[in-house]
């Protein structure tokens, strides 16, 4: 659904928002209400929230953007549960639906080459423990410096 802004429809635009915003605020409102104390709620957005980097991506961003304030806000309202909540921002991941086209972006990665989902696992099972109890509201990119 990437499209210039000038011709992206406003179903495009509802569909965008309903998944990439509206989903992730039903599921940390889902999950809030089954938690207890000291719970972890972890967000996967997207690195396009911190870097639009090719024209027809600024509706897309924008929604990955919107998901970064929601978990500040959803951070602040059940801090007093002892709840975290953050947001893990992945650059280009090696998965089926990527198979297509990783190849053509590698060059764009600093590190060129695009990220293992072990990778990406491995950050959220670090905000999951108990270690990372002090963190919270934050938004986390891994993308091998594509958003510097």
């Amino acid at each position: 659904m990437l499209g210039d802004i000038a011709t992206v429809s406003v179903e495009d635009l509802d569909r965008m928002l309903s998944i990439n915003v509206r989903g992730v605020f039903l599921a940390i409102q889902a999950a809030a209400a089954q938690l207890n104390e000291g719970g972890r709620i972890i967000t996967i957005g997207s690195n396009t929230a911190v870097r639009s980097g090719h024209p027809g991506s600024s509706v897309y961003s924008m929604t990955n953007a919107a998901v970064v304030v929601m978990v500040k806000g959803a951070a602040v309202d059940l801090a007093s549960r002892g709840i975290t909540v953050n947001n893990i921002q992945p650059g280009p991941t090696i998965t089926d639906m990527t198979a297509e086209h990783i190849d053509a972006i590698k060059p764009l990665i600093p590190l060129r080459r695009a990220a293992d989902p072990d990778e990406i696992a491995g950050l959220v099972a670090w905000l999951a423990r108990k270690e990372s109890g002090y963190m919270t509201g934050s938004s986390l990119t891994i993308d091998g410096g594509m958003a510097l």
